[in-house]
């Protein structure tokens, strides 16, 4: 069994080619049952989350596919560890044979998931943004913020990058870091006054309030939603919501789990009905993505476990020979 690394996952992958792993395997389809959530609760602090993340090879296709595999994430969400400088967010995904069970790969869960997310965010982007998007604007400056610069730049003429962060100091260091691999990043001066201009408007936060206006958005604009992956979370308000043509990973998780999707949809402002389409209708051609160059399109990830299975034997393949 192998044993991957985080510095072995970033060897194996290139945004390119994991954003066309990603079409693949939408394309194609897994089998994917509901992810399991776990409250850890505790005597002192924010309660841990335990999320389980399964998703296998769909054996009963037809041809059946000559390799198979069956993959699990294993994810923990502990709050309280920003406050020791730990990473809130911790995991591991293992990689089974598919006939066998035989464990194939442990793998950095962390890293999978910042490639897998970023690049299924390149992958809606690929249909919803407009082919001369140029200018990108990164809201959050965590971890996940340079995987989403540099694989939004993979498939769009990105020109301008500004990242903007409510601790300024981290919006530089995030900036200065992706300066310094040659992509055109600095740190925005003021989140409205960037959301007015920029093409492609990427949220990584776990904010649980609107941070994206939608009135401030130009015609054309699309917003690229990540961060909130519970209903209490919300990183665009209802107008942006109102204004765009709304898509999502997919309708199962995103209509249960995203609080920018499952708020709007309580309120009235969204139906499920005015759910464009998700990553299998784009990915199969059942709905062309934009329509028009002044549209506004939104799209809301909040992560699939396909995405990781996929993520996960891309990598096994590279290393394993």
């Amino acid at each position: 069994m192998l044993t991957v690394s985080a510095e072995q996952v970033d060897s194996a992958l290139t945004f390119p080619g994991m954003v066309e792993t990603l079409r693949e395997a939408f394309r194609d389809g897994a089998v994917q049952p509901v992810r399991h959530h776990h409250g850890v609760e505790r005597a002192a602090g924010a309660a841990t989350t335990l999320l389980l993340m399964p998703a296998w090879t769909d054996f009963t296709a037809e041809p059946m596919p000559a390799e198979g595999f069956i993959g699990v994430k294993i994810v923990t969400v502990s709050p309280d560890n920003n406050a020791i400088g730990k990473p809130a967010v911790m995991g591991l995904y293992l990689l089974l044979d598919g006939v066998t069970g035989e464990p194939r790969a442990l793998i950095y869960g962390q890293r999978l998931t910042q490639w897998r997310t970023a690049c299924a965010s390149a992958l809606a982007a690929s249909y919803l943004a407009r082919p001369d998007a140029g200018r990108l604007l990164i809201v959050g400056a965590g971890a996940l913020s340079r995987f989403l610069a540099r694989a939004h730049a993979a498939v769009r003429p990105i020109g301008a990058i500004r990242i903007w962060n409510r601790t300024p100091q981290n919006a530089v260091k995030v900036a200065a870091d992706l300066a310094a691999e040659g992509l055109p990043a600095e740190p925005a001066e003021g989140l409205d006054t960037e959301v007015r201009q920029a093409d492609i408007v990427s949220c990584a936060t776990i904010s649980t309030a609107p941070l994206v206006k939608g009135a401030l958005l130009r015609p054309g604009a699309h917003v690229d939603l990540v961060g909130g992956f519970t209903p209490a979370m919300r990183e665009a308000d209802d107008d942006a919501v109102r204004r765009a043509t709304v898509f999502v990973d997919t309708r199962a998780g995103a209509t249960k789990e995203a609080g920018d999707i499952v708020q709007p949809l309580a309120s009235g402002v969204l139906t499920e009905a005015g759910i464009a389409a998700d990553l299998y209708d784009l990915t199969r051609g059942a709905h062309a993505g934009r329509q028009k160059a002044e549209e506004i399109t939104l799209f809301k990830s909040v992560g699939a476990a396909i995405e990781d299975l996929a993520a996960g034997i891309a990598v096994y393949r590279k290393l394993h020979g």
